[in-house]
């Protein structure tokens, strides 16, 4: 889903191509926990995938994140945690 708020990402500093507004899922890692905030607006490489935030939505992230009263209030999900070994050949 592209919803536009007139932010203007430039180009992707990966490849050059123009970046594109969309509404992406970021996955972070807090105290060991891993959190996953939806719906946020990021310009999107349509090329390679790269993904970046305004300092605003940066800002607005971080205040979210910090908020632990909030994050009490979420829902969760469990996710399988695999350890990675080496193959034995």
């Amino acid at each position: 889903m592209k919803k536009k708020t007139g932010y203007d990402y430039g180009e992707c500093h990966v490849c050059g191509e123009r970046m594109e507004e969309r509404r992406i899922k970021q996955d972070f890692w807090v105290k060991e926990k891993l959190i996953v905030v939806e719906d946020v607006p990021a310009g999107v490489c349509p090329r390679c995938g790269d993904k970046v935030v305004s300092a605003e939505v940066g800002r607005q992230l971080a205040a979210l994140l910090g908020g632990s009263a909030r994050l009490r209030q979420t829902q969760t999900m469990r996710v399988p945690v695999i350890r990675f070994e080496k193959a034995v050949a």
